[in-house]
This record gives structure tokens, sequence and C-alpha cells, in this order.
């Protein structure tokens, strides 16, 4: 996860770097238009494909082992609100299927089936270059997550899964890149801390999953 993070935080520091050189004064989008920028009273919709990496990590009572669920990838919508040029409000909207099972049990490797998650996440983001081309920007919210949908093939003596629904903290950064004046292309990476409780067989085990998802997306984005 460390690797992750400082890969991430170099491109995030290489993006703020060359923001200035990208002011609207100079860059021109490739239609010969100036680069417009971010305004009060923006609002930014966009679509693109995200993956989500759960860790592997919790506990498990009565038999032990570590909680794990699987990555993968999906579309994401989410929408943006600038309250001033460089301050934003960003809902994303997404829901993920994921594969979770029981690693070094008592009784060896446990298939719980599958879960899906709806992880609504809100976060205020700041841009210190709002009329740069290159548009870097860093923020932190709050994340609930709905988990329903449990299901699929199970490990016997596991009959029932129920995975609770969960608050958590996030923070994340990333970089819009204007393409026109209305049109961007961005890239976003999210830390979720999430941390949600597991009950098996109606509670005769309970586990504490710590998922702390990266959710790592591409998209673009339109501004109305």
């Amino acid at each position: 996860m460390s690797i992750r993070y400082g890969a991430l935080a170099t491109a995030f520091l290489a993006c703020t770097a060359l923001a200035p050189l990208s002011a609207p004064a100079h860059a021109q989008d490739p239609f010969g238009q100036a680069v417009r920028g971010k305004q009060a009273g923006d609002v930014v919709l966009g679509a693109g494909l995200i993956g989500v990496m759960p860790r592997s990590g919790g506990r498990v009572s009565a038999i032990g082992g570590r909680p794990e669920a699987s990555d993968t990838v999906t579309g994401q919508l989410d929408l943006t609100y600038f309250v001033l040029p460089q301050v934003s409000l960003n809902l994303i909207a997404a829901t993920t299927r994921h594969d979770v099972q029981v690693r070094g049990s008592a009784i060896g490797d446990v298939d719980l089936g599958r879960v899906w998650a709806l992880p609504p996440t809100l976060t205020a983001q700041f841009h210190p270059f709002p009329a740069a081309r290159i548009s870097p920007y860093i923020g932190a919210g709050l994340n609930y997550t709905f988990f329903y949908g449990e299901g699929g093939g199970r490990t016997a003596p596991v009959t029932k899964v129920d995975v609770k629904n969960d608050f958590g903290y996030a923070v994340n950064l990333g970089v819009d890149v204007e393409l026109a004046p209305r049109w961007l292309l961005n890239v976003d990476a999210k830390k979720l801390w999430l941390n949600p409780g597991v009950a098996v067989n109606s509670g005769a085990i309970h586990a504490r999953a710590d998922l702390d998802p990266w959710i790592l997306g591409a998209s673009i984005r339109y501004r109305f």
C-alpha cells in the first residue's frame, strides 16, 4: 500500500508543478480556443471506469482466519459542484460485486460467496490552480457503503452471510485535464477506511473485515 500511495503522491506533485505552465493566458485547446478554467457555480458530470481494490485483513471469531474480498472493475458516475473556483464538492455513484472468503481459518479456507457494495462517497476538494489546463486537486470526505445481494456458492457449513452497512472516511487526489472548453479528462484515486461487520449463520460466527479499499479511476467529464 505504501508503494501505491508514494506513486500517487509523486504524480500529484508533478501535476502541481506543471499546472502553472498551463494557464489560460497561454494555453489553447485542440480547436484553438482558450482554456476556460473552473468557476464558481460550475456543475460537472463524469462517466468512466474504476478499479476497486480492497486489502486483506480483519478478524474472525470462533474459527480465526483472515477475511478477504476480491478486486473488481466497474463503471462509475460522478457529480461535482464548484462552490468556489478552488473548492468543489464531489459525489460518486457506483456498485461493485466482490467474492468474499476467510483464509487460513481453523477449518481451512472458507468461501462466503459474493456480495454487492454501493459506496456513495462525498468529498470536499481543493483545486490550487483552477484556471490551469492541467488542474490537480486533493480532497477528503465521508463514505457510507451499503452491502446487499449476499449469495453465491459457500463452503459448508456456511448457509447465510450478512455484511453490515458501514460508515468510513475517504481521502483522494486527482487531476483534470481540459480537452475543450466543456470537456475534461479526469484521473482520480481514493482511499477509503471501511471496516464492516459480518455475521455468518445468523451470528454463530462474527467477523470484522478491514477492507480499506483503494479506488482508482479514469473518466470523461462534461461541464455545464
